[in-house]
């Protein structure tokens, strides 16, 4: 009979889903060297391989895809178990796992604090991660809800639309249009734009915003990250079209500018998004519904309040 541990089994199917010790180890909180060592008291177990090493990439065996298989089943179960479990317990000690595209982070944790705030007994796990992540987060099964601008295609979530995204031109303070108004939206052409990677909503907005109105997109350099745009600009390296919610530090402090560009800001939308067939928390859906019926309102107090950046011009 073979004696394995949950915990073991926890392990293993985070390597396999990652086909990675070292993301693995991340994500568990645990040293690599742990989960080298939970692998191999489940091999000493199941007295089989469960991975193979070619080069620098692991593999699973056939002995691992099919443990892999079980594990799955195995992990949702006791997922299931404690949502059924924190079900009991209502809102007064439910736990509550989010996902963030990186862009959401300057405030996510202002209305994430609010909730809490009402339900002072549940426990949040929020991971900030970017757009590619987040959907994988939301395929595997390991958050209860995401925030994100762009909603995916072709994937079984269900998104709503619960807060405006203004997408804005930004500048150095020195930047001879500062100042101008109503800049037409032809000049952009003539300047160079630093952008997010592809794949990015940001990036992908800004990209159909520039061949809606046939201007050809001068790109300086690319990164993964707002606040790398932000900085990259401030040290005039070009200009940068980010969200209004990213730049509330710098345009507070006057170390960016918002340019006035006719046809700006691009107005979308930001989205709450979990797996259609999901069976929600009540802690959950209370967050669901409180972005849904409140967010909009909570973030324009906390704009007048100077907590936040200004209302879109």
């Amino acid at each position: 009979m073979m004696h394995l541990t949950l915990r073991q089994l926890k392990v293993f199917e985070s390597v396999a889903r990652h086909l990675s010790f070292s993301r693995a180890a991340e994500e568990l909180f645990l040293s690599q060297p742990a989960v080298s060592m939970q692998i191999r008291q489940l091999e000493n177990n199941v007295e089989l391989p469960l991975f193979e090493q070619l080069g620098k990439k692991i593999y699973l065996t056939d002995a691992g895809r099919e443990l892999y298989h079980y594990s799955k089943a195995i992990s949702q179960q006791l997922t299931d178990m404690e949502l059924a479990l924190d079900e009991l317990k209502g809102l007064e000690r439910g736990k509550l796992h989010i996902a963030v595209v990186s862009t959401a982070k300057y405030f996510a944790p202002h209305l994430l604090a609010r909730f809490c705030q009402r339900y002072r007994g549940i426990t949040v796990n929020l991971n900030v991660s970017n757009r590619e992540t987040v959907l994988k987060q939301l395929s595997d099964n390991l958050v209860d809800l995401a925030i994100m601008g762009q909603p995916p295609d072709g994937l079984d979530i269900r998104t709503e639309s619960f807060m405006e995204n203004p997408l804005v031109v930004i500048a150095p303070p020195h930047h001879p249009l500062c100042g101008s108004r109503r800049i037409p939206v032809g000049q952009l052409g003539r300047e160079t734009f630093l952008v997010r990677e592809p794949g990015s909503g940001t990036r992908s907005a800004m990209e159909r915003f520039f061949a809606a109105h046939r201007i050809s997109l001068n790109r300086g350099m690319e990164t993964d990250t707002s606040e790398a745009i932000k900085q990259a600009v401030q040290a005039g390296m070009g200009l940068g079209i980010v969200s209004l919610h990213t730049a509330e530090l710098e345009l507070e402090t006057g170390r960016l500018r918002m340019l006035d560009v006719q046809d700006f800001p691009i107005m979308r939308q930001w989205h709450v998004a979990h797996r259609r067939n999901k069976r929600l928390s009540s802690v959950a859906q209370a967050f669901r519904a409180f972005l849904l019926e409140e967010a909009p309102t909570l973030m324009r107090q906390a704009s007048d309040m100077g907590q936040l950046p200004p209302a879109a011009p």
